[in-house]
């Protein structure tokens, strides 16, 4: 088992977005266990890897609260700058070679599920009426493709 447990509450109902999520989670269960492993090398590649994911992940959810009209997403994209910082910090502590694996866990977990309990949740009766139609259209050159494509390199 994991360190991370994904957990039904935490469905938002946007398929796209809830896959997103749960790779973070994966994610942070893989630092965990190279923490776990010892493999000081792989935890920095883990971190590195998380840090870029969760980059194109805010993005994505940022486009995708802007094209629904969301009213609060200036407020939304200020959170996740905030949060951007804090795991910048955790960042560069590692590559000065400092153990920052557990805190870094210890924040995501806490972080992670709370901000997708509150602050994702808010937004998603907004996005879910005015953009269900172009979230699923997965045809090539739909949003849904072209937005995946832009921020991820990768097809829905």
């Amino acid at each position: 088992m994991g360190y991370l447990s994904w957990q039904g509450d935490l469905d938002t109902g946007i398929e796209v977005i809830d896959k997103q999520h749960q790779r973070i989670v994966s994610m942070v269960n893989a630092l965990h266990e190279a923490q776990r492993e010892s493999d000081q090398p792989c935890v920095q590649v883990v971190l590195e890897d998380l840090v870029d994911y969760t980059l194109s992940h805010f993005a994505f959810e940022e486009a995708l609260m802007e094209d629904a009209g969301y009213p609060f997403s200036d407020a939304h994209r200020a959170i996740h700058e905030r949060f951007v910082e804090t795991v910048k910090r955790y960042q560069d502590r590692a590559r000065a070679g400092e153990d920052v694996a557990e805190e870094l866990k210890s924040l995501l977990s806490r972080w992670l599920f709370q901000h997708i309990r509150g602050d994702d949740k808010a937004y998603v009766p907004v996005v879910r009426r005015k953009l269900q139609k172009l979230t699923g259209d997965t045809r090539e050159g739909g949003w849904l493709a072209t937005a995946m494509r832009r921020f991820f390199g990768h097809r829905a």
